[in-house]
This record gives structure tokens, sequence and C-alpha cells, in this order.
């Protein structure tokens, strides 16, 4: 039931960074649309929203 998901943020590349990626599991009878999170983005120094990639 559970899906490996990648989470990658939004903000790095519009500033020209490297993005930062986050890996974890999702049930997905639970929660059927993509998730967003705040994660930390070390090449940014700051927290920033996340997006599940597909």
């Amino acid at each position: 039931m559970r899906e490996q998901i990648i989470l990658e943020c939004t903000e790095a590349k519009a500033e020209g960074k490297p993005a930062s990626r986050y890996f974890g599991t999702k049930n997905k009878k639970l929660q059927k649309e993509r998730i967003e999170l705040k994660k930390f983005n070390p090449f940014l120094r700051r927290y920033t929203v996340h997006r599940e990639k597909k």
C-alpha cells in the first residue's frame, strides 16, 4: 500500500541553485493527491516548500 516518493524543492530552480530532495513514503489509499511539505534546503539555508515529484 505504501509508495516511495521524492520531495523536491520548488524555490531553488527560480534562484538558480541546486534543488534539495528528500525521500519518503505515503499511503496511496489515504493521500491520493501530491504532498507538499516545508523542508530545509541547505543550498538556500532556509525552509522552503517541497512538492512530490513524479
